[in-house]
């Protein structure tokens, strides 16, 4: 965490209810890119240096402080309640007690529903502050609607095109003259504390909404002649708001399409920038090959000239050099990853569930699911599978319908198959169970001893026929 240049607390609105999301949950808390929209602005600050970051919560305030209990665990993070929720100052109003005594302090303050506001945005309007301006985070928007819009006044004869600050007006209570403005606060500010404090404390809630609004500050700061000045983000998707299911979508697809453009421009290779989704993190190889329609979570690894087809769900892995994953595969790691090695081929239809390790040029096909096993190189199991708490050796051919029981009902159990097994189709192998190295095992087999190396098991009930049996007639009716 790099240190402020001066006493800096940060504030975050986070109580709104959000009532045009139509849902139960919290808005803060519906995710972008695989993250709630509140985490990734918890996230932005953790580079500034705070001495303190202030969440201010409200509707579904237990929801919102259960989900960022990790980030609180790791920053100066502390939750502060607004209850009755009466208006963004009313808000602010409520962490004045917790902000720093320094003269020279600073506050900053975010939005949570703003998710992806950058580091370097905010740390400019910081140092636009610099302990005694007024700094607002102002935008142009072609459809300003919703926002509050800049009142200017000075060089230019046009409200909103240049000249000093005055204040900022909300939607509601502009005039048709103030509505046509299209530079907008962008509900981002940084302000002196000890001056904030003071305009706090004089908020009215004379307006149209009959709340206290937190950019009548500007009006007082600019009747102190405190110098209210304006920063600028570098792209307006910093600043846009979610307040409904639509527009939530559309800030996805932006974010979406920003990172796709920003691993195109490493060398990826995507079918369609359209149709991907990373909600996590992806570093990729040299020459790697992604499909349309798949989705990257947690944190994900693609070595040199791996190919990934279409419609791919991967989570937590690292696929190395030359691996191919066909169509419809899920990769469902945990935090220690599920790994494929180089060459490997998987797919299409597979499931590689926590723990998998595959080796170098092992085959996982189509409807085969691998679970907390190791399957060394050149192993395959081609075919309707499932391979669960396995230790599988080089070269080992698992039949198709063959699969591993490794849970008794209470506890699970360890199968280890040695190097250049052949298991048959249809085997059951009841753990814990050993298959010595060359062994084969015959189709329809079930084990529940050990097998031994270089020779062949069978274990299946005789095969019987009766002569003159007749099925069962259906009865008349």
């Amino acid at each position: 965490m790099t240190a402020s240049a001066y006493p800096l607390d940060i504030v975050i609105m986070a109580a709104g209810k959000g009532t045009r999301m139509k849902s139960a949950r919290p808005k803060v808390l519906h995710t972008l890119a695989g993250r709630p929209m509140l985490a990734h602005v918890i996230q932005a600050c953790a580079g500034l240096g705070a001495r303190r970051i202030h969440v201010i919560t409200g509707h579904g305030a237990e929801q919102v402080e259960a989900a960022m209990a990790p980030q609180a665990a790791a920053l100066p993070l502390q939750f502060v309640r607004q209850e009755p929720q009466l208006g963004t100052g009313h808000a602010v109003q409520q962490a004045a007690p917790h902000l720093a005594d320094d003269a020279d302090g600073i506050t900053l303050i975010l939005n949570g529903d703003t998710p992806l506001i950058r580091t370097e945005t905010a740390r400019a309007l910081i140092e636009a502050c610099a302990g005694k301006n007024l700094a607002l985070l102002t935008v142009h928007l072609d459809d300003p609607t919703g926002y509050g819009r800049i009142v200017r006044v000075g060089d230019s004869a046009r409200e909103g095109e240049g000249g000093r600050i005055l204040g900022i007006v909300e939607q509601k209570d502009a005039h048709p003259r103030q509505l046509a403005i299209r530079e907008v606060y962008t509900g981002v500010m940084a302000a002196p504390t000890a001056a904030l404090r003071r305009w706090l404390s004089r908020l009215t809630n004379d307006n149209a909404q009959g709340e206290y609004y937190l950019t009548d500050v500007v009006a007082q700061a600019e009747a102190e002649r405190t110098h209210v000045c304006a920063a600028h983000p570098a792209s307006e998707i910093e600043v846009l708001g979610v307040n409904s299911p639509a527009q939530l979508a559309d800030l996805e697809r932006r974010l979406q399409r920003q990172q796709a453009e920003g691993l195109m421009e490493q060398g990826l290779r995507l079918a369609d920038p359209a149709r991907f989704d990373l909600r996590g993190e992806l570093q990729v190889g040299r020459d790697v090959e992604v499909d349309v329609g798949c989705v990257f979570e947690g944190r994900v690894e693609l070595g040199d000239g791996v190919r990934i087809g279409p419609y791919c769900v991967i989570r937590n892995a690292r696929i190395a050099a030359g691996a191919t994953l066909h169509a419809y595969c899920h990769i469902e790691g945990d935090a220690a990853g599920v790994e494929v090695g180089p060459g490997a081929i998987v797919g299409p239809y597979a499931r590689l569930r926590p723990g998998a390790k595959l080796g170098a040029d092992v085959h996982i096909g189509n409807f085969v699911e691998v679970k907390n096993s190791t399957l060394a190189a050149g192993a395959k199991a081609n075919h309707l599978a499932y391979l669960g708490d396995a230790t599988v050796g080089e070269r080992v051919n698992f039949g198709a319908g063959s699969i591993t029981a490794n849970y008794d009902g209470a506890n699970k159990h360890r199968t280890v198959i040695g190097a250049d097994v052949h298991v048959g189709s249809n085997c059951v192998l009841i753990a814990p169970v050993t298959l010595g190295e060359g062994a084969t095992i015959g189709g329809g087999s079930t084990l529940a001893k050990d097998a031994p190396a270089g020779q062949l098991t069978v274990a299946r009930a005789r095969q019987v026929s009766l002569p003159g049996w007749k099925r069962p007639q259906k009865k008349p009716a």
